[in-house]
């Protein structure tokens, strides 16, 4: 009986990505930036929806830039979990652009992509973000550089922060979690390890619902700091929050 569910949400879902293609090709052309964010939030919370998850929001998620959100990182759907709440442009990994039809949805809502291997590549995009940064956008970045257990937090890297140092920009840390509906930490959405995309999709599609916590810490100004320092400070703010009973 799980795995029927699993396949009906499995085609609504697929049904739901083929309409977000769609409403790309026919009113991103002629949108405004206000409206292709609409477009996206509205997207993203059905999508989500469909998946069973819902979305919790604890803080004030700032809606306009220049700001770079900092948020630990769980499972694939963290971006979109951040898109219904926040109007992010995201700088993801560079593997993220081949994936089947949502590196295409990526691409072409913006998304910048990195590779994470090449220093040369990390000093461009942190030229690129700047660049956004100072035009005003709001982006968002992941400083674990891969998913955690959901547990604990990776040590974060400083490169990217470099960014909003160098524009002068703030940054907002975010802390997310994925809870059952007991307010029990969820494994469902945990993408790590030997996870391939495909299996940790099945797996979300047969679990029960969960909620995606999201909480909006107040906004810190960069000026003057140091990137590994304010990474340094970002973690700690960031497991703090995960670890305290708020969250729950």
């Amino acid at each position: 009986m799980r795995s029927l569910l699993a396949l009906l949400k499995l085609t609504r879902c697929c049904l739901h990505l083929l309409h977000g293609m769609w409403t790309i090709l026919t009113k991103f052309s002629k949108a405004t930036h206000e409206q292709r964010s609409q477009h996206v939030a509205d997207w993203s919370k059905r999508f989500l929806e469909l998946l069973g998850v819902a979305v919790r929001i604890q803080g004030q998620p700032l809606q306009k830039g220049p700001l770079m959100a900092v948020i630990n990182h769980v499972s694939w759907l963290d971006i979109l979990v951040m898109l219904a709440a926040q109007p992010v442009c995201f700088v993801s990994k560079s593997e993220v652009r081949h994936w089947p039809v949502i590196g295409w949805l990526a691409t072409n809502v913006g998304t910048l992509y990195i590779e994470r291997a090449s220093r040369r590549d990390a000093l461009r995009v942190v030229h690129q973000v700047a660049e956004n940064l100072k035009a005003g956008q709001l982006i968002g970045i992941f400083p674990e550089g891969t998913t955690s257990d959901g547990k604990s937090l990776l040590p974060f890297h400083a490169n990217l922060l470099q960014a909003a140092i160098a524009s002068s920009s703030p940054v907002q840390p975010v802390a997310l979690r994925f809870l059952e509906a007991n307010g029990e930490l969820s494994m469902s959405p945990v993408y790590i390890d030997d996870d391939t995309l495909l299996s940790s999709v099945w797996r979300m599609l047969r679990a029960d619902p969960v909620t995606a916590s999201l909480d909006f810490l107040p906004s810190m100004p960069t000026d003057g700091l140091d990137r590994r320092a304010l990474a340094a400070q970002l973690q700690t703010l960031i497991y703090e929050r995960l670890n305290s009973c708020e969250i729950m």
